[in-house]
């Protein structure tokens, strides 16, 4: 088993879910994947992963999304495509499984991550379970999850080989995102003016934050208290003890294991509308009962 480090900022919940997602793209890429943050030293705090094989894990996913491309992906009989935003769709067949059901709009269409070594599904917007969903975007015309996948993958693909040791600091202009690092977010009425009305302003985010983040909630969720309120925890573990999936998962949803942990709340805002998009406004760390 390879193991190596990246460093993490535990108030950022963007990173803290791109670090899941590491986790999660391991596991299905390399298997047996594993990992823990690390804040020993509160002035470099590390998340750790290890995969099967002697391959740097987060060089080995970095590459995969270097290499790949995106697909929607729609159930069996389901009119709704997303060729408009020039994403092919994938139409499974009688019997094929699928996520949940036929969405309303091509807007929460999953989106499949596909390369020559492997597929990641993302999915967790359109989640009909009991779970909260965290979808914190809403496009304009009803621009889909899958479109976002594919802005962020293009935004990447020029800089990846040059943040394989840092990777939540890839920055680019970046015109909408699903919304995880809050480095780029804001609301107008509290910044004095929206850059929307202003051609000469470009925005920066961090395209690999939100789309590794987005992979992250593939199987965990942060706590939601309301739709402005939210708390996630992160699981601690050295270079000699790392941490289960399942457990890391659990532990982002603020589950009580007996393992160290720490707590963040987040309070989001409204850019917008309300009951639209969200944008995550402030983050502060919790104490444990």
């Amino acid at each position: 088993m390879a193991e190596h480090t990246i460093p993490v900022d535990l108030f950022n919940p963007g990173q803290v879910f791109a670090c899941l997602g590491f986790l999660e793209a391991a596991d299905i890429l390399l298997g047996d994947a594993e990992g823990g943050f690390d804040w020993r030293n509160e002035g470099d705090v590390r998340f750790h992963l290890g995969a099967n094989g002697d391959e740097n894990p987060f060089e080995v996913i970095l590459q995969f999304l270097k290499n790949a491309d995106v697909k929607a992906m729609a159930p069996a009989r389901s009119e709704r495509r997303a060729e408009k935003w020039k994403i092919p769709t994938l139409v499974l067949g009688e019997g094929e499984p699928f996520p949940f059901p036929n969405p309303p709009s091509p807007a929460t269409l999953p989106a499949l991550l596909v390369a020559p070594c492997g597929s990641i599904l993302l999915d967790y917007w359109g989640d009909a379970t009991e779970r909260d969903n965290v979808k914190f975007w809403a496009g304009a015309a009803g621009y889909p999850g899958a479109a976002l996948a594919a802005d962020a993958l293009e935004l990447s693909r020029e800089g990846i080989d040059a943040a394989m040791d840092d990777p939540f600091q890839f920055s680019a202009p970046q015109s909408s995102s699903f919304r995880f690092d809050w480095r780029r977010d804001y609301i107008p009425i509290d910044t004095g003016f929206s850059p929307n009305v202003h051609a000469e302003v470009r925005m920066v985010g961090f395209p690999l934050v939100e789309l590794l983040a987005a992979i992250g909630l593939s199987h965990s969720r942060p706590q939601r208290l309301n739709k402005l309120d939210y708390r996630y925890g992160v699981g601690g573990a050295d270079g000699d003890d790392l941490l289960d999936p399942i457990l890391l998962r659990a532990v982002l949803g603020c589950a009580p294991l007996p393992i160290p942990q720490r707590r963040f709340r987040m309070q989001l805002g409204w850019p917008g509308q309300e009951n639209q998009a969200r944008c995550i406004l402030d983050v502060t760390e919790e104490t444990i009962p």
